[in-house]
């Protein structure tokens, strides 16, 4: 890997205000992010993301490649909960096992913004397809893990009596999904005249809104750091090696759909990012039983700072020697 790479990337502002973060909550400081203030930066960067991804989208010529992009994201979102599933029915329950297999299977919208800013930095852009993609793998990963908790589960349940069609409506009215499908569509139909008018507070402020709320996501990934770690080393080394396996391995498979670097790249970290808000939110109806004690910490005070230090980098250099 290249070391400078990941140096860049350590001293990256926003990434330092992550780690001032979590130094905040353990020193037991009263550093905080009003919870209005932090809902409205995390509704900002969906909106400019989702924005800028459809400015892209309508200046791209639609191909084959966006259609296998497409269908190559959905697979991923399939396949990872899958697979996770087995792993986890080794050492946990059942419902636990799903929520966490689609938790990991699902893609962190906040991770996909991080991305976004890694990218810029180091001169390399991707395409606004990969936003609407993105917004896809949201669903598929939730509606595997509820498949799987019903195939699996020996005694009647509440995730038995739960319809499918409730956990799919759920998925895709998920206020970050809905917000980010419909900034893409808005950005994708508005000419780039008005799109100027709006280019200040979707552009030139992007980074200084998520250096704090990266800053909010240190504060409560802190928090949850010293419950997480009474529950032993397998959940610690799951959220670490399989986000790196599947970022890893999707770096190396995401050139059969596309040769550009940035997109292969967005494409491995959704691959190994956990979802921390659309999973909870849905498993809270569907299998109420799932410890949010468990799957919450692992998605944000683990997988998603291993992400954004160390496995970004990994990512990035694999897919520059491929």
């Amino acid at each position: 890997m290249n070391l400078d790479l990941l140096f860049d990337n350590l001293t990256n502002p926003a990434l330092l205000f992550f780690l001032l973060g979590i130094i905040a909550s353990q020193l037991k400081s009263d550093l905080e992010i009003p919870p209005n203030s932090s809902k409205f930066i995390s509704l900002y960067l969906l909106f400019s993301i989702g924005f800028k991804g459809g400015q892209e989208l309508a200046h791209s010529v639609f191909n084959l490649e966006i259609i296998w992009s497409v269908f190559f994201g959905i697979l991923i979102a399939i396949l990872i909960p899958i697979y996770c599933f087995f792993i986890l029915k080794r050492k946990f329950d059942i419902e636990n096992s799903g929520a966490i297999a689609a938790a990991y299977g699902s893609v962190s919208a906040v991770t996909f913004v991080t991305a976004v800013a890694f990218l810029e930095i180091q001169k390399y852009t991707f395409s606004g397809h990969m936003v609407a993609i993105m917004a896809l793998m949201e669903a598929p990963a939730i509606i595997v893990g509820v498949i799987m908790m019903r195939l699996f589960h020996k005694k009647e349940s509440v995730v038995k009596s739960t319809k499918l069609s409730a956990v799919v409506r759920h998925s895709l009215t998920n206020g970050s999904v809905l917000l980010i499908l419909g900034s893409l569509i808005i950005g994708y139909l508005a000419s780039d005249q008005q799109a100027m008018g709006i280019k200040p507070f979707t552009t030139d402020i992007f980074k200084g809104f998520l250096a704090i709320f990266l800053l909010d996501m240190g504060i409560i990934s802190g928090k949850k750091l010293e419950v997480f770690f009474k529950s032993g080393w397998f959940p610690l080394v799951f959220a670490i090696v399989i986000p790196l396996i599947n970022g890893c391995v999707v770096s190396l498979m995401s050139q059969l759909v596309t040769n550009d670097v940035g997109n292969r790249f967005i494409f491995a970290v959704l691959a190994s990012s956990a979802s921390y808000i659309a999973v909870p939110a849905a498993m809270k109806i569907v299998a109420p039983r799932a410890n949010p004690g468990l799957f919450l910490p692992m998605a944000l005070a683990v997988t998603f700072p291993f992400n954004i230090t160390i496995g970004m980098p990994i990512y990035l250099s694999i897919i520059q020697c491929s």
